[in-house]
């Protein structure tokens, strides 16, 4: 059955400060990604502490980095004509790890902005950074179901040993 995306509609801001629109699915932000052509993920207690000071830590050693660390979602050519949703799915799925390992507290969000560096970690660091919209955890939840139908076994950035 095909999912057909509905509009998103302003929420109450899940940082308690930033009102943002919601996308609740990942056909929704597949759609949103053809669209802007070039989005970024950022896992993060939200935009409005993130923007105090549009800068990222490394967090092994203390230096403030030129931007904020984000994950690009933009489709790479190679990808050709394959799902648009599926690659989102894998990019979301990609870090999901990061909720729990930072207690909880952290919120997947879209946002656009101009990459000025790479992280340690070869991640982009972006500045002049404009908050799209939250992504829903069900939309993350939604992800993983999505890579666990894919033929070949797979786990986030994050694996044990």
């Amino acid at each position: 059955m095909e999912e057909t995306a509905t509009p998103p509609t302003a929420t109450a801001a899940h940082d308690g400060r930033t009102e943002l629109p919601n996308v609740r699915s990942l056909t929704e932000l597949a759609e949103l990604l053809e669209r802007h052509g070039s989005l970024y993920v950022r896992w993060s207690r939200g935009p409005a502490e993130d923007l105090r000071t549009s800068r990222s830590v490394d967090h092994l050693t203390g230096i403030t980095m030129p931007g904020l660390s984000a994950n690009p979602l933009a489709i790479e050519t190679w990808w050709e004509a394959r799902p648009v949703r599926l690659w989102v799915a894998r990019r979301l799925y990609d870090y999901c790890h990061l909720r729990q390992e930072r207690g909880g507290d952290v919120r997947p969000w879209a946002l656009r902005g101009s990459e000025v560096a790479r992280g340690p970690d070869n991640e982009p660091l972006v500045r002049d950074v404009e908050p799209v919209c939250w992504i829903d955890l069900a939309v993350i939840e939604e992800a993983q179901e999505e890579v666990a139908r894919q033929r070949r076994p797979w786990g986030p950035m994050r694996r044990e040993p």
